[in-house]
Order: structure tokens, then C-alpha cells, then sequence
């Protein structure tokens, strides 16, 4: 009888030196990742003039869903958080992310929206144009918020060769910064010059190919007609530069 029992419990002790760790720690282990408040600011529909004469021609009438567009431009901090790698030339939490192209855009995107579970995305031009103007509130300045641009944006007349951190310089009419200056942002449109003779007048999309992706608002680089909240520029989607940044939209 004793050896039997002796028995079981040397059985018990090699059954229990063989037995898993219940909760593991090391590989299995998936880290918490923190997303920074992402600020929205909601444009209410309507409808406006998009396009400037000597600017951006022929002027014509759109009309637009409600949609919400974020109150800064991307920032380095939010840009780390999801993809664990800051691509800027010039550093710090509070400046907004530049040296990305379109590409890894969508790819931020991606990550974001798997993440949060939500549906963010770049605004179209239409989007972009409507919200630098000031949506419902606009007063027709041509810069976004401002006739002065020193009141609004960083530009090549006082940003130092450099960008600043989002915010620093005064709102525009729906209280949305940078949409004029500190850097130029990609939309989600393809570029075409002759676009606007054939666009259609409701919640446009863009043509439907191209070679380069829509940016607007101008830089901390660029001369003051730029930032013109009417001025289109385009590049290749696959361009990285000091001067190419992006804002959210997010979908209902």
C-alpha cells in the first residue's frame, strides 16, 4: 500500500512539472497601443463656389454632405502611436508628420481604423475646399481664416525654413487650424487641371485616374498664393518630402 501510494505521487510530481503555464508571459503578450484624441470638427452641408478666378477655374457651384474633418493636421505623436516610426525631417510630438506620400497614407489609415474601429479617411478636394473656406460660416477671406496671412499660416515669409507645432496660429471661421500653411495636405483625389469642367455638382470624388494625388493649403516652404484656400497643386502619390503632410475626415 505505501509503495503504491509513493507511486502516484511521484507520478503526480512528474505530471505536474510537465503541465503548461497558464498565463504565459513573453510572446503571446500583445502590447496596448494608445491612440491620441483625435479632434473632429463637424461641417455642416451645403453649398458654395469652389474655385478662384487666376486661381483655379472655371469657378463652379457643389454641393456637399455633412462630414466631420479633423481640427489639426496629423501629428508626429498620432502618426508613432500607430505605426511606431516618425519619417519627419524636423521632430516633435506637436508638429504635424511630414515626409509621407500618399501610399503610406492609406496604410496609416488602415492601421488607424483597424485599431479604433472607426472609418477615417482623407478628405476629397471638395472636402478640403469646402472646410478651408469655412463651410456655412464663411466670411470669403482667401486665406483660411484670414485676408492677412501672417494671422493664419506658417509660410516662406515667417515659418524659419521649418515646420511649427499644429495650432499655433489663429483658426478659421469653423475653428479648424493649418489649413492654410505649415504643411501642404493630401486629398484623397486624383489631380486633373481640366477637372472642374466636368465635375460633378454634388459630394464629388475626383476623376477617376490619374497620375498624382490632389494637395492643397500650401507650406512653410511655399510663397503666399500657395496657402490660397482655392490653390490645387498636385503630386505623385509616391513623392516624400519635408513639405507633405495630411488631415482626417471621418466617415458617420
Amino acid at each position: 500500500m505505501k509503495r503504491m501510494m509513493f507511486v502516484l505521487l511521484i507520478l503526480g510530481l512528474i505530471f505536474m512539472g510537465c503541465k503548461k503555464e497558464d498565463n504565459p508571459v513573453g510572446n503571446n503578450t500583445v502590447p496596448e497601443i494608445t491612440i491620441p484624441d483625435i479632434e473632429m470638427v463637424t461641417v455642416e452641408g451645403g453649398t458654395f463656389m469652389m474655385g478662384e478666378t487666376g486661381v483655379a477655374t472655371p469657378i463652379h457651384s457643389i454641393t456637399l454632405s455633412t462630414f466631420k474633418i479633423a481640427k489639426f493636421e496629423i501629428t508626429q505623436k498620432l502618426w508613432n502611436a500607430v505605426m511606431t516610426t516618425n519619417p519627419s525631417e524636423f521632430k516633435g510630438d506637436s508638429l504635424p508628420v511630414e515626409n509621407v506620400n500618399w501610399d503610406d497614407i492609406q496604410q496609416f489609415i488602415a492601421k488607424l481604423n483597424h485599431i479604433t474601429a472607426k472609418k477615417y479617411r482623407l478628405p476629397t478636394e471638395a472636402e478640403w475646399e469646402y472646410a478651408a473656406r469655412g463651410g456655412n460660416q464663411s466670411l470669403g477671406y482667401t486665406y483660411a481664416g484670414s485676408n492677412d496671412i501672417n494671422e493664419v499660416a506658417w509660410y516662406d515669409r515667417n515659418s524659419g525654413k521649418t515646420t511649427h507645432p499644429v495650432g499655433t496660429k489663429a483658426p478659421n471661421e469653423l475653428g479648424i487650424y493649418d489649413m492654410s500653411g505649415n504643411v501642404m495636405e493630401w486629398c484623397n483625389d486624383w489631380y486633373s487641371n481640366t477637372y472642374y469642367s466636368v465635375s460633378p455638382s454634388t459630394n464629388p470624388q475626383g476623376p477617376s485616374s490619374g497620375t498624382a494625388r490632389i494637395l492643397r493649403g500650401g507650406s512653410w516652404y511655399d510663397f503666399s498664393i500657395y496657402c490660397a484656400s482655392a490653390k490645387r497643386n498636385g503630386d505623385q502619390p509616391i513623392n516624400r518630402i519635408n513639405i507633405l503632410g495630411a488631415r482626417l475626415v471621418i466617415e458617420p
